[in-house]
């Protein structure tokens, strides 16, 4: 197994250096097709392991609960400001650890126990956060769920997109104080304007989470939600190609709760080495390469889509508009769930993961569908011919899935095609 250009970072543990090489061969050697992850720069990495690791910075620039924080607070201004740059806003938190808190921050600091939710369904591409049952939030908060449209066989009438009738509908029935846009596996643009139409109906609060589609917005491939929304959450390592983190932004009335739900509220100490690394992100996402950057994702996704539908898998929605393509299995093989193809696919190389469509008839343990996203292997500098290549290597993987020398087969082009496109080549060197 060859070693990694990190390894020189670690000295003197061989078992720890010797599983981030595992690690490193692994995401160099394999597709890695999850919506959710992305490959960080050289750069946002070495701030996430910088010195900064070591220094305790609870509260905010300016008002600290330690000392020694001068260069800490110039590094938290700097992503702030950045941050609001990037996305037009009026106040920027970057103190989340991940978008879950984020999240629950806003509503910690926005509403009162009890109070009702609107958000999008789990099993229609809503979050943990929307309203799961396992979540603290339906704990704590009433949540209501709206939905996607029908599935539509018609090419004229969208199907399992957002039904913005029905959003309209319960937020009149039920009055939310807070009504929640955005999606985890949804595929299609999310229209800020009707959210914000619905929500001064009724008299809601509008919080966009954009965990998935933040560096699309930040690179301009996707309608800006901060002009619309009283609070917009994101995390930093989806398309935005940052470090492991959240971050949210909001208009200035807000400013001073969000601050106070994120610390003392719901976080102690922040991860300046992430928000140094944040910072990072934000600037190599105001680069006109960034924007080039999400165009290609985009285009990716729908050449992707494209070639998936041609070999016989169902696109949820018909499409997509933005980084992911969510795969509805039953019409490719009725007997196919979405736990065999992740299993199956993972043996050959391909790394995805089960997801429930609407309406899925499957647990979302099990699931009818995969989620499949474009924006690592387009860091990686694939682009639409090498995603239709990956479409067949998909199909060929999930047809033969019950004869492993043939599933090793896929496994072996899929070597040959990541060696072609490592997105550390150059790192090292």
């Amino acid at each position: 197994m060859g070693s990694s250009p990190f390894d020189a970072w670690i000295t003197g543990d061989d078992q720890v250096t010797d599983l981030l090489s595992q690690e490193w061969n692994r995401q160099t050697s394999t597709l890695q097709l999850i919506a959710s992850e992305n490959f960080a720069s050289p750069a946002v990495m070495a701030a996430t392991g910088s010195v900064l690791t070591n220094k305790y910075s609870e509260g905010y620039p300016g008002r600290r609960y330690y000392g020694g924080n001068q260069v800490v607070d110039q590094v938290e201004d700097l992503a702030r400001r950045r941050l609001v740059a990037l996305f037009g806003a009026d106040h920027a938190n970057v103190q989340p650890h991940s978008g879950a808190n984020a999240n629950v921050a806003v509503y910690q600091g926005l509403l009162e126990p009890g109070d009702t939710i609107l958000a999008m369904r789990l099993d229609q591409g809503g979050h943990l956060t929307h309203g799961s049952p396992a979540s603290i939030t339906s704990k704590i908060w009433n949540f209501v769920s709206y939905g996607v449209t029908p599935r539509s066989d018609d090419p004229s009438v969208a199907g399992e997109v957002i039904d913005f009738d029905n959003v309209r509908a319960l937020a009149l029935h039920h009055r939310p104080k807070l009504i929640v846009a955005g999606a985890t596996a949804y595929s299609r643009f999310i229209e800020p304007a009707p959210f914000r139409e619905i929500a001064d109906e009724v008299g809601a609060l509008l919080m966009f989470d954009s965990a998935h589609v933040a560096g699309l917005i930040a690179g301009g491939s996707h309608p800006n939600p901060v002009p619309f929304a009283d609070v917009v959450t994101f995390t930093t390592h989806k398309t935005l190609r940052g470090p492991r983190g959240g971050a949210i932004l909001c208009r200035e009335e807000h400013a001073k709760k969000i601050d106070m739900s994120v610390f003392p509220g719901m976080q102690g100490g922040p991860l300046e080495n992430a928000i140094a690394a944040k910072a990072v992100a934000f600037r190599e996402a105001s680069h006109k390469s960034f924007s080039e950057y999400t165009e290609r994702i985009v285009e990716n996704a729908k050449g992707f889509a494209g070639a998936l539908a041609a070999e016989g898998f169902r696109i949820v929605s018909g499409g997509t508009d933005n980084h992911m393509v969510i795969l509805d299995l039953r019409d490719f093989d009725a007997d196919l769930t979405g736990k065999v193809a992740q299993e199956v696919l993972d043996r050959a190389g391909i790394t995805t993961n089960r997801n429930q469509i609407p309406d899925d008839p499957r647990s979302p343990f099990v699931t009818s569908g995969l989620r499949l996203g474009t924006p690592a292997e387009t860091t990686a500098g694939m682009g639409v011919g090498e995603f239709s290549q990956v479409a067949s290597l998909i199909a060929r993987a999930l047809r033969g899935r019950d004869e492993e020398a043939h599933v090793e087969g896929v496994r072996v082009d899929v070597n040959e095609l990541c060696s072609r496109f490592n997105p550390y080549a150059d790192f090292g060197k």
